[in-house]
């Protein structure tokens, strides 16, 4: 099993995210959320923890990142996405 870990500027937990992963025996790697080239058989995972805060809507901000239209085909096509915390609101945009 794999899972790509979505990282986004003044996101933080995205290494407590790999670490329990990894604890469970998922390889993972870190996604920039610049990048639009995503492996279509990973997971994609969406960390939360946005340093800049909520009040700005750091979540609407990033929903229209590069990566995102990869993370959308992905979910579209039955494969598994999840957000956690701030992850979960991105995904909710």
């Amino acid at each position: 099993m794999r899972a790509a870990v979505v990282v986004f500027p003044g996101t933080w937990s995205d290494r407590d995210c790999i670490y329990a992963l990894e604890r469970l025996g998922v390889e993972t790697r870190r996604v920039w959320h610049r990048e639009t080239d995503v492996e279509p058989d990973e997971q994609k995972r969406l960390p939360g923890g946005f340093a800049y805060g909520i009040y700005r809507r750091s979540e609407a901000i990033a929903r229209y990142s590069p990566v995102m239209d990869a993370v959308q085909r992905h979910a579209e096509a039955g494969g598994l996405v999840s957000g956690i915390c701030n992850g979960f609101q991105v995904l909710c945009e």
